[in-house]
């Protein structure tokens, strides 16, 4: 299982296999391919969105750190090839093959934490065509859904502002997921979670008290409070409404005193009752007592109680389901391909060019952000050509993966630092919450008399 190391980077020794987690369809091009010759053929493919979700202003890459460990352990044991062989997914030249299947190319990328627009090309991995075709569905599978996560929680921790943010979705969501939603949601800047096998594996702080279970569990509410202090301290956060909310502050403070670390609001009208409960904790002498309210919120809960006496908040459904986005619609796309079967033959770019909106753009890209006078993101300019002078320190994407071996492994600190900085590095409406256009425009920046190939 992943663990973290002593540099606080994710890493997988010993991972359960991650190649039965793809689609039937990439075994049958593998098959096809190999049996055509062209399997060998070195390619290009990227990870690329047409669209953010409606009315989002940017994306957050997240996830790569899973990706990588999901390229290392993707490998085809006994039992898989059995169960492929035993299933007739595949041939018996396609078992010999994947028998041996390790990913060699070079994976390239936004790094973890980075902003993307519309065209970015968030990952690009070269290979043959038989070794990356397989790679696509467990690399979208990733990114899709810790990048819909970290939008979200980006939204969140900028409308919370100072207010720190804790991952509580654990029990809303596919408890795997779940662990990759507090991932993603702490790249993106919340605190902690509640979820101990994030904590485990990748090091997050966790926190968590008492449910009204354990309130109700006891004759009377001074009963479970008493034991709460007596178990965990004076500095606990007591939930306080699972009765009268005012007695309920009331009986807290006798309980533990003017040192009780926190209260929860879990119900209500939380901006109300943020107020009044900030008001009695006052009056009671509990001035540094703080006040966390969770109760299904989102990023417009979130803004809307930045007047209140809040210190914190907990946040659940919305966050691990995206807000009402749960996936980022990444695509993973062929876009250069070897002219011939020999190992010097030259890459082309292909492309789809059918109607129906999904047309792509052929030719490896590279992508920078260009800034104007005031050092503030203008454009995300993407080209297939040389790089202009003036954007060359501005690249965006970085060695991921070289020649099968792992090179760009990070600690989650370092992606969490990096979203902080981008995010701030934006025009100030990138966090408007109000629905509008991305806020950088993609250029696109086209190879001097490039071609592109049908495909």
């Amino acid at each position: 299982m992943d663990v973290t190391d002593a540099s606080g980077a994710d890493r997988a020794p010993g991972a359960p296999s991650t190649a039965l987690l793809t689609d039937h369809y990439e075994l049958t091009m593998l098959q096809a391919a190999l049996r055509s010759g062209a399997a060998h053929r070195r390619s290009v493919f990227e990870v690329f969105t047409r669209r953010l979700p409606e009315g989002r202003r940017y994306g957050v890459v997240a996830g790569t750190g899973r990706v990588l460990d999901a390229v290392e352990s993707f490998r085809f044991d006994g039992a898989r090839l059995d169960w492929l062989s035993d299933n007739g997914v595949v041939d018996e030249a396609t078992l010999r093959w994947l028998a041996d299947y390790r990913f060699r190319g070079d994976i390239s990328g936004y790094p973890e934490g980075e902003v993307y627009f519309p065209g970015s090309p968030v990952l690009t991995v070269e290979g043959s065509f038989a070794e990356a075709v397989v790679l696509e569905t467990v690399v979208l599978s990733i990114l899709n859904h810790d990048s819909a996560v970290a939008a979200a929680a980006s939204r969140m921790t900028a409308a919370a502002g100072d207010r720190p943010c804790v991952e509580m979705g654990a029990r809303r969501t596919h408890e795997r997921s779940a662990t990759a939603a507090a991932r993603a949601a702490y790249v993106a800047g919340f605190g902690s979670t509640s979820d101990l096998e994030a904590g485990f594996r990748y090091g997050i702080p966790t926190v968590g008290t008492s449910a009204h279970a354990f309130t109700l569990l006891h004759d009377t509410e001074r009963d479970a409070f008493t034991a709460q202090v007596a178990s965990m301290g004076r500095g606990t956060t007591l939930l306080v409404d699972t009765y009268d909310l005012e007695e309920a502050v009331r009986t807290a403070v006798e309980v533990a005193g003017p040192e009780l670390g926190a209260v929860r609001i879990d119900s209500g009208d939380l901006l109300l009752l943020a107020h009044r409960v900030r008001r009695q904790l006052d009056e009671l002498g509990a001035t540094k007592t703080r006040i966390l309210v969770t109760s299904d919120l989102d990023e417009y809960a979130i803004a809307a109680l930045a007047a209140a006496p809040v210190d914190a908040y907990g946040v659940g459904t919305s966050l691990v389901t995206g807000s009402g986005h749960p996936t980022c619609a990444m695509v993973y796309k062929l876009v250069a391909r070897a002219s011939g079967n020999g190992p010097d033959a030259p890459l082309v770019p292909v492309a789809k060019r059918s109607a129906g909106g999904k047309t792509s753009r052929g030719g490896r890209k590279w992508a920078a952000r260009r800034l104007d006078a005031d050092g503030v993101a203008e454009a995300e300019v993407v080209g297939t050509g040389p790089v202009p002078a003036a954007l060359a320190d501005r690249l965006l994407q970085v060695p991921l993966v070289r020649g099968g071996e792992v090179v760009g492994r990070e600690p989650l600190a370092t992606a969490r630092a990096r979203h902080a900085a981008a995010r701030a590095g934006l025009p100030l409406s990138a966090t408007q919450l109000s629905r509008g256009e991305p806020v950088l425009v993609t250029e696109t920046a086209a190879a001097p008399g490039a071609g592109t190939a049908g495909g």
